[in-house]
């Protein structure tokens, strides 16, 4: 579990709910259920209707990379595909055939299996780049769908703001019901603003982040995979992937 990102979700929402409590306010006066009903459902309304079904489910599935997500352990990768590399050097490439179960990533699993079938490292090259490309579109769709969610909630707390203020002019007359209307209407604007910019856009950002991560461990798996291949002597096969992951962490920076 990722404890950092639970982290700062409590700690952007606890220092509001601190700060309005601090000027004299309760954790009640922002607690009204119509206007968490036309934020959230609106923005949910109009996120069902942006993308379809397949997107809306792997966004809901990607949550994981927010709090579950497997840890991106570069140096344990490079030993592991070292460990493959030493015993292809010794014993052959058809040897790593019984090293496949030992394997916990599919993906280096799947590059592996092609270098025991024989295929040339075109061929290898493409098939996991194809896969990487795929897989990253995917993410980064489901990534779309929370960024949307973050610019469709601030207007539609705007909407129930206005729908507020609207509850209040045909209520003029009958002053218990001015301040329920008033805090509709700010509660509302509230809920927009602060679930885009507190959820919604962070979530987006963080899954973004975290599949660049990925994506260049999978980069490495396949430089790896083809010095395995290759029969590159495992001290410059290490030396190769250390630098591969330097120059492109320089280059995200």
């Amino acid at each position: 579990m990722d404890l950092i990102a639970i982290l700062g979700l409590i700690l952007g929402i606890g220092a509001i709910i601190a700060g309005n409590i601090a000027e004299g306010g309760t954790t009640a006066h922002l607690v009204q259920l119509a206007a968490a009903i036309i934020v959230f459902g609106g923005t949910l309304g109009a996120v069902i209707l942006s993308f379809p079904s397949k997107d809306l489910t792997t966004a809901f599935i990607s949550l994981k990379f927010i709090f579950f997500n497997r840890k991106v352990n570069f140096n344990e990768t490079i030993e592991t595909i070292l460990d493959l590399s030493v015993i292809a050097r010794k014993r052959g490439l058809l040897a790593l055939q019984e090293e496949l179960d030992r394997i916990d990533d599919s993906f280096l699993r799947r590059g592996i299996t092609y270098v025991i079938d024989g295929l040339s490292p075109n061929l290898i090259r493409e098939a996991l780049t194809q896969e990487i490309y795929t897989y990253e579109n995917i993410i980064r769709r489901a990534a779309k769908v929370y960024e949307s969610a973050g610019g469709y909630a601030p207007t539609i707390g705007i909407i129930g703001a206005v729908l507020g203020l609207i509850h209040v002019l045909k209520n003029v007359a009958d002053p218990s019901k001015i301040g329920v209307g008033i805090a509709t209407a700010f509660v509302a604007t509230i809920y927009g603003v602060g679930s885009a910019n507190l959820i919604f856009i962070p979530i987006a950002k963080r899954i973004v982040n975290k599949l660049e991560d990925e994506i260049l461990l999978m980069e490495l798996m396949i430089e790896g995979i083809l010095g395995i291949e290759a029969g590159i002597n495992p001290y410059f096969l290490r030396t190769k992937l250390e630098s591969f992951v330097r120059e492109r962490q320089r280059e995200r920076i």
